[in-house]
């Protein structure tokens, strides 16, 4: 098994301290690297801030060509990158392909985007001083891009931070998570394969604790980070002076309303908050984790969502019909396992789960949770499921606002008075209607408030929180 290479300012090296990845499923060797060097990063922030200039005026056709290669290329190799993915991740290959998927979509919308990223033209003759005067307003890159990466997504959530970055033409630095380093490095070598110039992008596979090099580093003014709270607060506090994006995580709820009460509108929700409570073992930050239900129609739904979550079919992640894998070690199922053990000894009751076996937990259902347990009221991130009921829509809202967390929500309702009602009442980031919180089009604007984090993720979205405005005027024109 030959070492994969990291790419420094484009070019695929070899560092020190080689490390293997292994399988978290059965814990076999799927692949190894190595870690990048003092010097190899500073190679790479020297490269990008040197290369600032040149990648920010990069043609619009040369930045889209360089992303549509990339998306074409993430499709011709689905299946290959789909069990990378599987392999170092630990998610079901059927997940693992929706997520190949997800990324050739980014990179074409960016590629899209990137072509149309013009500016917006202001007419300042709304004022008479200003009359014979016009305002071009365009966007134009901060500098060069930290993305630190996790594990849960390591191809789709690398894509978000590479594939804005190009389309704004600002250098990047990818640091992928320690754990899941492979996809992130597989990608690297589909970048290196364009026209890009030197520089344009990295991807050093780094310990945690050296990641403090790079997040404080001057020549990285924008630093976009998907991770834990308090690794995110503490960038934050870090470097107040740098433009800082955090996607932090959440606590994503969802609600039956009195209106979705036909058997099919039970058994359909029942299905998909089962299915997306559990679709990455739990590890997604808008997997369904808890769920209030309209009093009168608890007794109805509760046997229907125990019914559909004993029906996933759990075990080796490579099997096309696995629903549910491992955990990305045992030392996060161990903990998932805690959780649900405090809360059943506050007198949580388990309706269905509940017994782990190695890096596996199977998917849980518990009822009567004290609401400061903490599969209640932290980020259980595994495959747990908290169920309550509520006398109305006002207490189910208030049940969600009920967290340190704000990122998505989903109400089940079909009334369009209940959908904007939930639209003014959630402090959230994104409300679905209809469905689970779970759904996320990578194209939309996604990210949450409260511990959830700042900024906003999705194509267009993470464009503007890479650049500025830069307002050029021009005078005495006829208009």
């Amino acid at each position: 098994m030959e070492p994969r290479a990291f790419f420094v300012a484009g070019r695929p090296e070899h560092g020190e301290g080689e490390s293997t990845v292994h399988h978290p499923y059965d814990g076999r060797p799927v692949g190894r690297t190595s870690h990048a060097t003092p010097d190899q990063v500073e190679a790479a922030v020297a490269a990008a801030a040197d290369v600032a200039a040149e990648a920010a005026a990069l043609p619009a056709h040369a930045r889209a060509a360089a992303l549509d290669h990339v998306s074409r290329r993430l499709a011709e190799r689905a299946e290959e990158i789909a069990r990378l993915i599987t392999a170092e991740n630990g998610k079901p290959v059927k997940w693992a392909r929706a997520e190949v998927g997800r990324a050739v979509s980014t990179f074409r919308w960016a590629a899209e985007e990137a072509r149309r990223f013009s500016g917006e033209l202001q007419r300042l003759d709304t004022d008479p001083a200003a009359t014979g005067r016009t305002a071009l307003v365009r966007r134009v890159p901060k500098g060069p891009v930290l993305g630190i990466a996790p594990f849960n997504f390591p191809l789709n959530l690398v894509a978000h931070k590479v594939a804005p970055a190009i389309a704004v033409g600002a250098p990047i630095i990818v640091k992928p998570a320690p754990a899941t380093p492979l996809s992130a490095l597989l990608l690297g070598e589909l970048l290196a394969e364009t026209a890009l110039p030197a520089g344009m992008f990295s991807v050093l596979p780094l310990p945690n604790d050296r990641a403090a090099e790079l997040v404080t580093d001057p020549r990285l003014p924008v630093v976009s980070f998907t991770g834990s709270g308090p690794v995110g607060a503490a960038i934050r506090r870090a470097v107040p002076e740098k433009h800082v994006t955090l996607e932090l995580g959440g606590n994503a709820a969802a609600l039956i309303c009195e209106d979705w009460s036909s058997d099919e509108d039970l058994t359909l929700a029942a299905n998909r908050i089962a299915l997306f409570a559990n679709y990455q073992a739990g590890q997604s930050c808008i997997a369904v984790q808890r769920v209030y239900v309209h009093e009168w129609l608890y007794d109805g739904f509760l046997p229907r969502l125990v019914a559909a979550v004993g029906a996933l079919r759990t075990g080796d992640p490579s099997d096309d019909h696995t629903d549910v894998g491992p955990l990305i070690d045992e030392a996060a199922a161990q903990r998932v396992e805690q959780w649900v053990d405090e809360a059943v000894a506050a007198g949580a009751t388990i309706a269905v789960g509940g017994r782990r076996e190695g890096t596996s937990y199977p998917p849980t259902v518990l009822t009567g949770v004290p609401a400061d347990a903490k599969v209640c009221a932290e980020e259980v991130f595994g495959p747990v499921l908290v169920v309550a009921p509520v006398t109305d829509d006002r207490a189910g809202f208030a049940a969600i606002n009920d967290s340190a967390y704000g990122l998505q929500a989903g109400v089940f309702t079909h009334r369009l008075d209940v959908a904007f009602a939930a639209s003014r009442a959630l402090q959230v980031g994104g409300v679905i209607i209809g469905d689970v919180p779970s759904y996320r089009a990578d194209q939309m604007p996604y990210g949450g408030v409260k511990g959830s984090g700042v900024g906003r993720e999705g194509l267009r979205s993470a464009m503007e929180d890479y650049t500025d405005p830069r307002v050029l005027v021009f005078t005495a024109l006829e208009l």
